[in-house]
């Protein structure tokens, strides 16, 4: 019987973080899911983290997932840059702490895939090994020289190939320049919130998450 998220509250950088957690029986690994751009009425609860979330639960994975500061009862006020990548080391180190042992894999979606990806670069900086990273229609135009991605764990983009909120192009053009080895995977006919493409983006990461 699957069990359900529990809500939790994690201690952050500049105080609580609302989150949902999932424990797995023998999970392989755990999952920690980024969600869209605040200012914008992005939450832990858009529709795409929770196929995330879903996904990660149907792979056997254990999933945490959480709002940055400002949204919902988390503490603090937008920060829009490095707080929220400060928000999701936090909510990792928690995960971390509770399942040692376990792998970590990363997943972010829009502005979310902005903020998997500084966190991965930060935690390899540190010696963490990850298991992958998925960016989903991420905004890469957030990344830089501040904001290092990391380089040795597998890296999967989705990019929806009519979304409308992240320019396309930016996600290729970003794609084709990055030395690092990754799979690009486009989306026909998609919009940004993959309006009914959710089952098309299950179909993408589950097999890859349950590799």
């Amino acid at each position: 019987m699957l069990t359900r998220e529990t809500p939790v509250f994690i201690d952050g950088p500049v105080g609580q973080l609302e989150a949902l957690y999932q424990e797995a029986a023998d999970a392989p690994g755990a999952v920690l899911i980024c969600h869209p751009n605040p200012v914008q009425g992005g939450t832990m609860l858009n529709k795409v983290v929770s196929t995330l979330q879903r996904t990660a639960r149907d792979a056997g994975l254990i999933t945490l997932r959480f709002n940055y500061r400002g949204v919902g009862a988390s503490e603090g006020s937008h920060d829009m840059s490095s707080g929220e990548v400060d928000d999701a080391q936090a909510a990792a180190a928690w995960l971390r702490e509770k399942h040692p042992d376990l792998s970590l894999t990363l997943l972010g979606f829009s502005f979310g895939g902005f903020v998997a990806a500084a966190l991965g670069g930060r935690l390899e900086a540190e010696g963490a090994a990850l298991k992958q990273l998925f960016m989903i229609a991420p905004a890469v135009m957030r990344l830089g020289d501040s904001h290092a991605i990391p380089q040795h764990c597998p890296l999967t983009v989705i990019q929806p190939d009519a979304d409308e909120v992240i320019e396309p192009r930016v996600v290729y053009d970003w794609s084709a320049e990055l030395p690092r080895p990754h799979e690009l995977l486009k989306v026909a006919e998609c919009g940004h919130f993959f309006h009914g493409k959710l089952t098309d983006l299950k179909d993408l990461v589950l097999p890859r998450l349950s590799n």
